[in-house]
Parts: structure tokens; C-alpha cells; sequence
């Protein structure tokens, strides 16, 4: 008897941790060192960590750094509350004790506060995060300078993909319209999934940040794109006359599907490969 698949809901509460991963998985080294990290990931280490009782713990995603620590990453979008550290602590605790490394534990954090909560004291412990706010970047200085430019350097990839995190006046609908035409432009230089990947993070924090009228401007954009085009045929292959918006509901729920099962090679498969795609849509009755 096949197996019953469970049906994921089209939503987007996953959508701007699948940004930050892709960004973590396929642009490490960059973002590392664009986030003021010295050392320099030698590989990706893994994430899931099992205990003595089968709990699984689930982290964003870890670095092993040429001096032996592992640099381990969460991403928040709200306040990081006391529940929030217990849970660090522990990710930390038991990734230390399994590997026998030294672990640091980073949390990106893009709420609007002006503080977050970086430490808790438990008896005679106290335990420290660092965490990193992107809103102290100013997007307007990062467009300004790329309009005079009138392109994106390699040390501006990771810069325009977190824009929508950034501080600034300009707003993150035209921010992300504008790193669509950037990116676009380099679809001739860059091999096509990592423009695929490149365009799938600006379209996360679309469906994250924006309304149902703006998200309307950045879809008309995205179609003139490679991701654009994977999705409007997946949409047409199924027959469905909304051909657009059948393939952003599919992909979005294959998406947070495979990111929920840490399944990040499939991922990157299934941006490139229709044929891949169609196999696993199948799988999880999508």
C-alpha cells in the first residue's frame, strides 16, 4: 500500500528561514565574512542532533572555522525571548558534548527592536548569544552605490539579498524589485542555479514581507526571470490556466517541505531539474 503523504498548507510562516538557509547553504564563505565572522568555514557540519531519548533537534545550520569551533546559526524574525536561549543552550550543549567542539552560537535577528535579549542567567551560569542585526545596514547607501555601478559585484550578492533585513528609507518592495533587475542582469556571467537561488531568496522575503498589491509588482517582475520561468511552466504543464501562481503555490510547498527534512541537496536539484521537480511533487502529493 503506498503510503499516505501528508499534504503541506500553502503558507509562507517558513519563508524567510528558507531565505536565510539558501543564503547560509550556497553563499557561506560570503555571507560569513559580510556578517563580520573572521574565521572561514572549511565545510558545512551537520544540523540534526540526536539524544540518548531519539528527540531530534533541529538547527538552522552550523560551520565547522579553520581554528576547529563550529559557528552555529539560528535565524529570528521576532523578539528573542528566554525560551528562545534555553533552546540555544541546549542545541549548543548537545552539539558540543556529541562532537567534542567548542561551539558559538550566532542568532540573526531581524526584528525592529532596538535591543534584543542576547544572554540568561540559570543558578551560577550565564549564557551568551551573539546576535547580529542587520537593521543598523542602510539599503539606501547599498542602492545608491549600485546605481552608480549599474551592476552587482561579487561582494554585493550577499548585501542585496538581505536588503529587505536592512534599515532605510527605501522601501523593501522597491528594494526587492531592484535586486531582481540586479540579478537578472547577471544571468549571462553566473552559472543558472545559482541565479536561481539568488532570485528564490528575494522572492522568500516578497512573499514574507509584502502585500497581496505589491507582491502583484514583484511577480510581474520575477516573470521575466529564470525562477519565473520554472514556474510558470510547472503551472502550464499542470493545465491550470493561472499558470503562474499554481507553480509559486507547488514550489513553495516543496520548498518548505524539503527545508523542513533538511533535504537541501534535493532542494538545489529540484530548482534545476523539471523533470526532478515533477518526481517529488508526485511523492508528496503536491
Amino acid at each position: 500500500m503506498q503510503e499516505k503523504v501528508k499534504k503541506y498548507p500553502t503558507d509562507y510562516i517558513h519563508l524567510e528561514d528558507m531565505a536565510m538557509k539558501t543564503a547560509a547553504q550556497y553563499f557561506g564563505e560570503e555571507l560569513l565574512g559580510y556578517l563580520g565572522v573572521k574565521e572561514k568555514p572549511v565545510r558545512v557540519v551537520p544540523t540534526e542532533i540526536i539524544q540518548l531519548e531519539a528527540r531530534q533537534l533541529y538547527q538552522d545550520f552550523n560551520f565547522e572555522m579553520e581554528n576547529g569551533w563550529w559557528y552555529h546559526f539560528e535565524f529570528e524574525s521576532d523578539e528573542i525571548t528566554e525560551e528562545d536561549l534555553l533552546r540555544f543552550r541546549e542545541y549548543e550543549a548537545a552539539t558540543s558534548r556529541i562532537y567534542k567542539v567548542p561551539v558559538v552560537t550566532c542568532v540573526l535577528c531581524s526584528a525592529k527592536a532596538d535591543s534584543v535579549k542576547s544572554e540568561i542567567t540559570c543558578g551560577l551560569n550565564t549564557y551568551r548569544v551573539q546576535t547580529i542585526r542587520l537593521k543598523g545596514e542602510n539599503a539606501d547607501i547599498l542602492f545608491e552605490k549600485l546605481k552608480k555601478q549599474g551592476k552587482i559585484y561579487q561582494e554585493d550578492r550577499i548585501p542585496v539579498l538581505l536588503s529587505p533585513l536592512m534599515g532605510g528609507k527605501m522601501e523593501i518592495k522597491d528594494r526587492i524589485l531592484q535586486g531582481i533587475c540586479y540579478v537578472k542582469k547577471e544571468e549571462d556571467k553566473l552559472p543558472e542555479i545559482e541565479i536561481g537561488k539568488m532570485q528564490a531568496v528575494l522572492y522568500a522575503f516578497a512573499n514574507k514581507f509584502l502585500s497581496a498589491g505589491e507582491l502583484e509588482e514583484i511577480k510581474e517582475a520575477m516573470a521575466m526571470t529564470k525562477l519565473g520561468e520554472m514556474l510558470f511552466d510547472d503551472g502550464v504543464k499542470a493545465g491550470e490556466e493561472k499558470g503562474m501562481r499554481l507553480g509559486e503555490e507547488k514550489m513553495s510547498q516543496l520548498t518548505i517541505r524539503l527545508l523542513d527534512e533538511k533535504r537541501y541537496g534535493d532542494l538545489e536539484r529540484a530548482v534545476k531539474d523539471q523533470e526532478y521537480r515533477e518526481k517529488l511533487y508526485r511523492v508528496y502529493g503536491i
